[in-house]
């Protein structure tokens, strides 16, 4: 999907709770690591994955489905299989009526549920990283896209 900067950008500058359905306890996993960078930036995470409901994750408690969450967020960033997702936006549009943000992470599409919450007002992207558009449109990567720090596959 082509999505202009302009929107991304405006995206990421108004989100402030984001909740990541999916997100993983372990640190090399991508939902790990996408959503401690996101914590790292400024944006307030609530971590959603009933594996692991009630463990403590970047200074919050994973809860177990987006029902559980106290409040309201802007952004909801799924790091689930595509077959997952219709079930996670109707959670979604159900519990947070005010929603700004439905986002996909990369590998992740699907038209019909990303359609039904355009109906309802909800901006949607898919097949995208918010990690790597924020790192992209804020000055975070250098030339040729590549990041400022040091990649390994060691632990």
């Amino acid at each position: 999907m082509d999505y202009p900067d302009a929107l991304l950008k405006e995206i990421l500058t108004r989100t402030r709770r984001i909740a990541v359905v999916g997100v993983s306890m372990n640190p090399v996993r991508p939902s790990y690591y996408v959503a401690r960078y996101l914590k790292l930036k400024g944006f307030d995470i609530v971590p959603v994955n009933p594996g692991h409901a009630g463990a403590p994750l970047f200074g919050a408690t994973v809860v177990g489905s987006l029902k559980d969450i106290e409040g309201p967020v802007d952004m909801v960033d799924i790091f689930r299989r595509p077959d997952a997702v219709p079930a996670i936006v109707d959670e979604a549009l159900e519990t947070f009526p005010d929603l700004g943000t439905i986002w996909m992470q990369i590998g992740v599409e699907h038209p019909e549920a990303a359609a039904k919450a355009e109906a309802r007002g909800v901006t949607v992207i898919q097949n995208r990283c918010p990690k790597i558009e924020y790192q992209r449109l804020f000055g975070e990567l250098r030339m040729g896209g590549f990041a400022t720090g040091i990649i390994s596959s060691k632990l």
